[in-house]
């Protein structure tokens, strides 16, 4: 794994990945502290915890997991006068696939997340939190562990850490290995023992009724990784190496037809799409051409090569203006992609060349969302696995005149009637292939 992460482009930026570069590099407290680690959660109780959800929200760090909430203000939703405990819950299920940046971050620099936890629970007034970590992330686990047994030798978790007279505890939870437990609620029930189904929101807002229907915050790793940088860069330099309400860094996993796959942690809104997979990622196999990127994981929609998007910003005068954009020269922030039909999610770019059967490359995502429905809901539970087995029939040659729009059609009937946003992705990758490429769903009949 370690191959995937690169010599430092110039156009990269790494504070996640900064300490994982550097040669020697070990995932152990020695080698953290060495390199100024636990600086910022000593800083932190040096400050009243308001002021430190306060940076938060000023950095414009957005969550790092998909849905890109702005996690200033997810934390702003938690209660401190109802008198129940408070929990913090960091999502390192890391289901979607083509997405593999918060199991690297376990494996090298467990104890930077361990840092971000210390100070986001102190923020919050949280003296209990769990990472929960999905069952094939054995190694993770092993790790995690090994560094909060470290942590807690030093003083920096259970009682009076710091000597503040904050206590605070951290387990590692191991899931069953279940996509739909990347969904903030579904993790939690799972946590709690039962079957994770979703919980319907409202009023199961995690951070209303949660863990134990107590105020809960569930970020991604990669999210309370960077609560350690807000507080060491301070909040306006976090905020200006990015775009307008989203600030910092953000890593990108790019997979696929590219010369060097791996991970780039770059700048919000620094690079296009066309910079990159050929600066950064040295452009595509020999012989070949790009022929399509989905942007944000599998279940976001898929962007067609040649395509041309009107994107819609603001001009200095405050006044908005319209321009053209090719699908390479698109700009690399949440904005941009979702004006062009598809959202950043957790950042795994996934690079198809010429080469590539989009039939055969969307029944192998049907197939894996037809085997992770948790099958609370009818339309998801019956839809996947009718739109598995109907493009199973038109990759075996068996295919009828009226499947691509049976197809789409059940995927029109999942979308936006399930009680979590599995429905959606499930439903996008079908709907958008046959959108993007028809002739080659038209050639299988």
């Amino acid at each position: 794994m370690t191959s995937l992460l690169h010599e430092p482009h110039a156009k990269e930026r790494r504070l996640i990945f900064a300490n994982i570069s550097k040669p020697g590099y070990k995932p152990d407290i020695e080698t953290y502290l060495a390199h100024g680690g636990y600086a910022e959660a000593k800083k932190a109780f040096t400050m009243k915890p308001e002021e430190i959800v306060q940076e938060v929200k000023a950095s414009n760090l957005r969550g790092r997991g998909g849905a890109a909430f702005p996690t200033g203000a997810k934390w702003g939703f938690i209660r401190h006068d109802d008198g129940k405990p408070h929990y913090l819950c960091v999502n390192g299920d890391e289901s979607e696939p083509g997405t593999f940046k918060d199991r690297f971050i376990l494996h090298q620099d467990p104890h930077q997340l361990i840092e971000g936890i210390i100070i986001t629970c102190f923020a919050l007034n949280i003296r209990l939190a769990y990472i929960y970590v999905r069952c094939e992330f054995t190694y993770a686990k092993e790790i995690l562990e090994r560094a909060l047994k470290e942590a807690s030798e030093r003083g920096f978790l259970g009682k009076n850490i710091f000597g503040s007279g904050f206590d605070l505890e951290v387990y590692v939870h191991e899931g069953a290995g279940a996509y739909i437990c990347g969904e903030e609620t579904s993790l939690l029930e799972s946590l709690e023992g039962k079957r994770p189904y979703p919980r319907i929101k409202p009023p199961y807002f995690p951070a209303v009724l949660g863990l134990y229907m107590s105020p809960t915050i569930v970020n991604n790793v990669e999210t309370i990784c960077h609560v350690k940088h807000i507080l060491r860069l301070g909040a306006a330099e976090y905020a200006a190496m990015g775009t307008s309400g989203d600030g910092g860094t953000r890593t990108f996993c790019v997979s696929g037809d590219v010369v060097r796959p791996g991970f780039y942690e770059l700048p919000v809104g620094a690079v296009t799409m066309g910079e990159l997979i050929f600066d950064l990622c040295g452009g595509l196999r020999p012989g070949r051409t790009l022929k399509a990127i989905i942007p944000g994981g599998s279940s976001s929609k898929i962007l067609r090569a040649g395509e041309v998007y009107k994107i819609k910003s603001k001009a200095a005068d405050g006044s908005m203006i319209e321009k053209e954009v090719k699908l390479l020269d698109l700009v690399l922030d949440a904005a941009s992609v979702a004006a062009a039909g598809s959202m950043v999610g957790s950042a795994a770019v996934i690079v198809m060349d010429d080469s590539r059967n989009m039939v055969w490359a969307l029944n192998n995502l049907n197939q894996f969302y037809a085997h992770e429905s948790c099958g609370q809901c009818t339309p998801c539970r019956e839809g996947t696995l009718w739109m598995s087995k109907l493009s199973t029939r038109m990759l075996s040659g068996k295919g009828e005149a009226s499947d691509p729009t049976m197809l789409h059609t059940i995927a029109d009937n999942i979308a936006g009637r399930t009680i979590c946003a599995f429905g959606e992705a499930a439903s996008w990758p079908t709907q958008s292939f046959i959108d993007k490429f028809p002739e080659e769903f038209e050639a299988m009949l």
